[in-house]
């Protein structure tokens, strides 16, 4: 346990025992965003007053009853498409230049209701899609690792607000990758849920029937707490599901023995060869579950192709309906990438839509039957380590399928989790899913990799100078 660089569950012990207080580990965050905002570009607006009213009142909530549980006085950020009543929420975008909720999302409210200290709003792709741009109002994100280089989207401040320290655990939302994407690229510990567990009510949307909001944090147990606070039926969401919460930190401590893995070995090693670090990281994977205790068997499923097609049909459709009344009236508030691909929507026709539904249908009808005889399927987070920010295609998703579609399509829990380093000495990650609201046993297979390998206690030079890398 570092006192300096603490995670959810450290920072959490180390409050209820009265030996840092929320006011201390606050400044320890706002400090670093001073120190590394001006490189990182992790925030669109920095609430440096707010957090710190938010934090002498969780300690003096905490010195007179005790804290109300794991997140009281944690400092965390919000991707700024999630509704903030009173406060800048921008979708990074012209067209929300001056946007002002008037209520909080509710995810936004069940952190706040939990007594986080809100550290400010984290920068994303317009919209949640089409970046990195830099025709925007605000600049892209970097890395922590290597400022030269991307965080992957659209997440992309939060993947690089948690990196840095500026904040111990943030919210993300992913339509086609964009929790796990930034967290594979970035070094730390992201997860989907199932679509319908957390409440989109209040969070800009991008395709209504692929959206999920998921946290961002260091750790897999991290990731399990503000899970937690996030889960539960909200009517105000109508994709939201109706069933008890369990507790999901509850299997965290069986490890990995007994468990079945489901490998996907023709996505990373046919349909979107990986790099040589990628599959290092999926090979250390399933030794280190066997040496554990766990069973790995090989699964079959079609093409990655077929799953990526499918959601990037819904996906374009349903994000150009979703924005095309600003689309009409004021096309030039728009960001060159994000507005080509609102235009290339606009050209599909009904007839694709439609067919890649049928699809989606076929698909998560063969997922879920393969997923039967396993508890989890392992296969990449990211074809590689981060590509030079100026470097990213424009069309990256129309080049090679990515790995995190097929989640988004089937609607299953999903996460990434590091898994080593490339030759640039960026992070890669693995990524493992489970079948539809089984998060539970999802962090119980993540937590004992993630255990096994000790990747995730190393952080970025640019915060933790003396880090050296797990062995």
């Amino acid at each position: 346990m570092s006192a300096e660089f603490p995670t959810i569950a450290e920072a959490a012990a180390l409050i209820a025992a009265r030996k840092m207080s929320p006011v201390e580990l606050t400044e320890l965050c706002l400090a670093r965003v001073d120190a590394h905002e001006a490189t990182v570009h992790a925030f669109v607006t920095v609430t440096a007053e707010r957090a710190r009213a938010e934090a002498k009142a969780a300690e003096a909530e905490i010195m007179t009853s005790g804290p109300k549980g794991p997140l009281h006085g944690i400092p965390i950020g919000l991707k700024d498409i999630i509704d903030t009543a009173g406060l800048l929420t921008t979708c990074q975008s012209a067209h929300n230049a001056d946007n002002i909720p008037e209520a909080d999302a509710t995810c936004a409210a069940n952190l706040a209701a939990a007594g986080t200290v809100l550290v400010g709003k984290l920068t994303t792709h317009e919209f949640a899609d089409g970046g990195p741009s830099f025709d925007l109002p605000w600049p892209p994100s970097r890395n922590p690792w290597n400022p030269a280089h991307f965080t992957a989207g659209s997440s992309s401040g939060t993947g690089a607000a948690v990196a840095a320290g500026m904040v111990l655990g943030g919210l993300g939302t992913d339509t086609g990758g964009s929790i796990r994407g930034p967290a594979a690229l970035c070094g730390i510990v992201g997860i989907k849920p199932t679509y319908g567990l957390v409440s989109r009510a209040g969070v800009a949307p991008a395709a209504w029937s692929l959206d999920h909001i998921g946290p961002m944090c260091w750790t897999v147990e991290d990731c399990a707490i503000m899970l937690q606070a996030l889960a539960g039926h909200d009517p105000k969401d109508p994709a939201s599901a109706k069933r008890p919460v369990p507790d999901y930190r509850a299997e965290i401590p069986k490890g990995g023995k007994g468990l079945k893995i489901g490998l996907l070995r023709r996505w990373h090693e046919d349909d979107n060869k990986v790099a040589p670090a990628v599959q290092a990281g999926i090979d250390k994977a399933v030794k280190a579950y066997e040496a554990i205790g766990a069973e790995v068997v090989e699964i079959k499923l079609s093409a990655l192709q077929d799953y990526a097609a499918a959601g990037f049909f819904i996906s374009t459709v349903e994000r150009a309906a979703a924005y095309e009344t600003m689309m009409i009236d004021a096309p030039e508030k728009f960001g060159a990438r994000y507005r080509d691909r609102l235009i290339l929507g606009s050209f599909v026709t009904g007839m694709d839509y439609v067919q890649a539904v049928r699809r989606r249908g076929e698909l998560y009808a063969e997922l879920t039957a393969a997923m039967a005889g396993v508890d989890v399927v392992l296969t990449a987070g990211n074809p590689n380590e981060a590509a030079e920010i100026d470097k990213v295609p424009r069309w990256d998703n129309l080049e090679k399928p990515n790995f995190t579609m097929p989640f988004n399509l089937t609607g299953l829990p999903a996460i990434c989790v590091p898994s080593g380093f490339g030759p640039k000495g960026l992070p890669v990650s693995i990524q493992l899913a489970a079948r539809p609201f089984q998060e539970a046993v999802l962090f119980r297979a993540a937590h004992a990799f993630e255990q096994a390998t000790g990747w995730g206690a190393v952080r970025p030079a640019m915060v933790a100078p003396t880090a050296a890398a797990a062995q």
